[in-house]
């Protein structure tokens, strides 16, 4: 069993970032070639087969498409990529053995080393609101995000006709992005909305001083954030109405406060996680593996087997925000676990 330092902090996100800005530099990867394997073949016994190099994909050669539209009833929704974000696979299920973590991660074809994920947010237009869910990393977070406006500009939505902006929880991927060069708000015409409880937390007397140095700017980040010039919270909780058709609900864990969001038209719903779950295979398949970002592991797990069930059994689509783009599917039973089952894109 891995220890639990970092699963017991509250800021294990920002631990696991400073440790990969390290161990990024120091890290080689060994990709044999066809000599290389024909070599170490010869050298096992008759039995042994050589082990296969992953087939991973490169990088396009030209931009992919950063926004994806589909409908749910009446509304019409648009996935709109920040980017992407890269942190160590060390971060992933650090409450069970690092080698039964790296085996899964391998069995899917998914690098045992780095996590790369991506980042979704989602436009909804119902009736008279357009609202956005989260506001990305801006310019200060990682150089791989920020992309939200510019990708908003692309997929033909013009910011500044979001009425409704609604914040998930504030980690830096998802309202650092929420002030332009001049510390205002991006959107300054929309309503913003963010949790109670979350926005609480972030701003509690002596969070700061009581904080391990190297998370001190993710919280300062956050409370900059949360006072930027322009915005007047309204605080929300649990099932508690955006927009007709659009409401939160309450996922903690991730973060105490951290809120999904429902969309439902015409007896179709659509649950925006968040990161209440982060990881389209893992989450899934056990989703008592909590990861270094989880601020509190036993609630993360109890709020994901909840929305887990609730999405399976209720025929719900999901969208997860770090989940391969653009990250809408569905929840399926498998066993005594469960399977992630993207959606078809329709042309």
């Amino acid at each position: 069993m891995r220890g639990n330092s970092e699963l017991d902090s509250p800021y294990g996100f920002c631990i696991i970032t400073f440790e990969f800005m390290h161990e990024e530099a120091a890290m080689s990867i060994f990709r044999p070639n066809r000599r290389d394997l024909l070599t170490m073949a010869a050298a096992m016994p008759a039995l042994t087969l050589p082990a296969r190099a992953m087939a991973g994909l490169g990088a396009p050669s030209a931009a992919n498409p950063s926004h994806f539209n589909f409908t749910l009833g009446e509304a019409k929704l648009t996935v709109v990529s920040d980017g992407h974000l890269a942190t160590p696979a060390s971060g992933l299920g650090i409450n069970t053995d690092p080698a039964e973590v790296q085996a899964f991660l391998e069995a899917h074809f998914l690098s045992p080393t780095t996590n790369y994920s991506h980042t979704n947010h989602l436009v909804i237009e119902l009736g008279d609101a357009k609202v956005l869910v989260d506001v990305g990393s801006g310019d200060r977070f990682l150089d791989t995000a920020g992309r939200l406006m510019a990708n908003l500009e692309t997929a033909g939505i013009d910011a500044s006709t979001i009425t409704h902006v609604v914040i998930t929880h504030a980690h830096p991927d998802h309202i650092w992005g929420v002030r332009d060069d001049f510390d205002e708000a991006i959107i300054p015409d929309a309503q913003y909305f963010i949790g109670g409880t979350e926005r609480d937390y972030w701003m509690q007397d002596g969070l700061l001083t009581s904080a391990p140095a190297e998370a001190q700017q993710f919280i300062v980040g956050a409370q900059n954030s949360i006072n930027v010039d322009g915005v007047e919270w309204q605080l929300v909780s649990n099932d508690n109405e955006i927009a007709p058709g659009v409401r939160v609900i309450d996922t903690p864990g991730h973060t105490p406060g951290h809120m999904s969001i429902v969309v439902e038209s015409d007896g179709q719903q659509l649950i925006a996680l968040g990161d209440s779950m982060n990881h389209a295979w893992m989450n899934f398949a056990h989703p008592d593996w909590v990861n270094g970002f989880d601020m509190d592991g036993d609630m993360t797990a109890a709020t994901r087997k909840r929305l887990l069930d609730m999405a399976a059994a209720d025929k719900m689509a999901v969208l997860g925000y770090h989940f391969p783009f653009p990250g809408v599917g569905h929840v399926m039973k498998d066993g005594d676990a469960y399977r992630f089952v993207p959606a078809l894109w329709k042309w």
